[in-house]
C-alpha cells in the first residue's frame, strides 16, 4: 500500500506555501498588532460586546479574497461553486499542514477563517437549497459577499439537539417562529440565519424539526447580547425570535428533516476540526523539540533529561495514531459516503482536539515561564482549540456515536 502523500496534494501546498510567503507575510508584517502579543485586544472591539473589530475583519475578507483570486479558497467545494471538488484525504492533509506552520493569517486560529475555504452551509445550500435559495443567497456566501449563521443550539439544549424549545407554526402560507438560539455564531453579520425549528414530532425525536432561512433583519429577530468567550473576539449570539414570520419558501430541505441538514454541516466538520487540531499538536511538539535542544538547565540540555523526552515522545506517538486514523477515516469517507464511518470520525475528532490542547499545555510547560506568555503562541493555540472539544459534538456525544457503533444502539450525535 502507498502511504505517501498523493503528488497533487503535495504539489497544491507548495501552492499554498508560496502563496502564504507572498500575499499574506507582508500583510501580517504591516499590522502586527493583529499577530503579536496583542493579538486578542486588537482583533476584539471591546465597545460593541466583543465582537470582530472592523480592521480584523477587513483583514480578513483581503485574505478571502487573494486566496480566492489565487485559485486557493474554493479548493474543497465542488465545481457547481467553483471549486475542485477537494477531497476529505485532501482536506485533512491541507488543513493539518496549515495548522502545523503555527498561527498566522494563513489560519488566525480565531474562528474558521482560513486560505482553502471551510464553508459546509454552502454545501447544505447545495444539496437541500431550493433553486430560488441557491440564487438569492449561494454564491454571494461562497464569494464572501454574505454571511449565512448557523441557529441550532438553545439556552437548554446544546448536544441534545433533538430537544429543541423553538417552535414555528403555520399561519396560511407562512410559518411563524418562536424561541431562542445560543452561540449562534456569525448572526450579527449574517444576511441570514440557518435556524432549526420543531414543526411536528415529540421531544427527543429527530422528525419533526423543521430548517428555516431566516433573514436576520426580519421583525421579531433581535440578538440580545453576545457571549464573552476563553479565546476572544467572539461571534457567538444570543438570538431571540418572536413571532418571526418566514415564507414556506424559507424552508430548507424536506420540512420535519431538518437535522439532514444539520448532519451534513456537522460531518464536514468534525473531520476538519481534528486534522486542524493534529497540525496544531505538531506544531506544538516541534516547537517544543526544538527549544528542548537550545535550552540549557543543570549544565545540559533540556533534550537530554528524560523526563521532557517522555513527554514529547507521548505526544509524538499519539499524533502519529491520529494522523494515520484521520487519513484512513477520509479515505473511507471518500469512498462511501460521509455517514457512512460515523464512528471513526468521532474517534479522531475526540482524539485529535484533546491532543492538540494537551500538546499545548505541556509546550508551555516544557517553555517555562515564557512559555505562558503571550509572545509565545501557545496559549492561543489552546484556547482556540478547548473550543472544539464542544462545537460539533462534545468529546461525550463523540463518546456516544462510538459506543453507538460498537453495541448497535441508534445514537443522536
Amino acid at each position: 500500500m502507498d502511504w505517501s502523500i498523493p503528488k497533487d496534494i503535495t504539489e497544491f501546498i507548495v501552492k499554498i506555501d508560496d502563496f502564504i510567503a507572498a500575499e499574506l507575510k507582508p500583510i501580517e508584517e504591516e499590522n502586527q498588532e493583529f499577530f503579536d502579543h496583542r493579538r486578542e485586544f486588537s482583533r476584539t472591539d471591546l465597545e460593541r460586546d466583543g465582537f470582530p473589530a472592523a480592521r480584523w475583519l477587513e483583514i480578513l475578507a483581503e485574505l478571502r479574497r487573494r486566496a480566492d483570486a489565487a485559485g486557493l479558497y474554493r479548493y474543497p467545494l465542488p465545481a457547481a461553486l467553483g471549486g475542485q471538488d477537494g477531497s476529505n484525504l485532501a482536506m485533512a492533509m491541507i488543513r493539518e499542514h496549515l495548522t502545523s506552520l503555527g498561527p498566522g493569517l494563513h489560519f488566525p486560529h480565531h474562528d474558521e477563517h482560513s486560505v482553502v475555504a471551510n464553508l459546509p452551509i454552502a454545501l447544505v445550500l447545495l444539496e437541500y437549497g431550493t433553486h430560488l435559495q441557491k440564487e438569492q443567497y449561494l454564491d454571494r456566501h461562497v464569494s464572501g459577499e454574505i454571511e449565512i449563521a448557523f441557529g441550532l443550539t438553545e439556552p437548554g439544549h446544546g448536544s441534545d439537539a433533538t430537544f429543541i424549545e423553538t417552535t414555528a407554526r403555520r399561519d396560511g402560507d407562512d410559518w411563524i417562529i418562536n424561541g431562542a438560539k445560543r452561540f449562534n455564531s456569525l448572526s450579527d453579520a449574517a444576511e441570514a440565519d440557518l435556524v432549526f425549528a420543531r414543526t411536528s414530532g415529540e421531544d427527543g425525536k429527530a422528525d419533526g424539526i423543521t430548517a428555516f432561512l431566516v433573514p436576520t433583519d426580519s421583525e421579531g429577530f433581535s440578538i440580545p447580547f453576545n457571549h464573552w468567550t476563553i479565546s476572544m473576539p467572539s461571534d457567538h449570539p444570543e438570538v431571540h425570535l418572536k413571532d418571526v414570520r418566514v415564507p414556506s419558501s424559507a424552508v430548507v430541505g424536506e420540512v420535519g428533516r431538518g437535522l439532514d441538514c444539520a448532519q451534513l454541516f456537522i460531518h464536514e466538520n468534525r473531520t476538519r476540526q481534528a486534522a486542524s487540531s493534529l497540525g496544531a499538536a505538531q506544531f506544538c511538539i516541534n516547537q517544543s523539540v526544538k527549544y528542548a535542544q537550545e535550552r540549557v538547565a543543570f549544565g545540559k540540555p533540556l533534550a537530554q533529561h528524560q523526563g521532557i523526552q517522555w513527554q514529547l515522545v507521548e505526544l509524538q506517538t499519539e499524533a502519529e495514531l491520529v494522523r494515520n486514523t484521520l487519513h484512513k477515516t477520509a479515505a473511507m469517507m471518500d469512498e462511501s459516503g460521509r455517514t457512512s464511518v460515523s464512528d471513526k470520525v468521532a474517534m479522531v475528532n475526540v482524539r485529535g482536539n484533546q491532543l492538540a490542547c494537551k500538546a499545548a499545555d505541556r509546550a508551555m510547560q516544557i517553555h517555562g515561564g515564557m512559555g505562558y506568555t503571550r509572545a509565545l503562541p501557545f496559549e492561543q493555540i489552546y484556547r482556540h482549540h478547548r473550543r472544539y472539544r464542544i462545537t460539533e459534538g462534545t468529546d461525550e456525544v463523540q463518546f456516544r456515536r462510538i459506543a453507538a457503533a460498537m453495541f448497535d444502539f441508534k445514537s443522536a450525535g
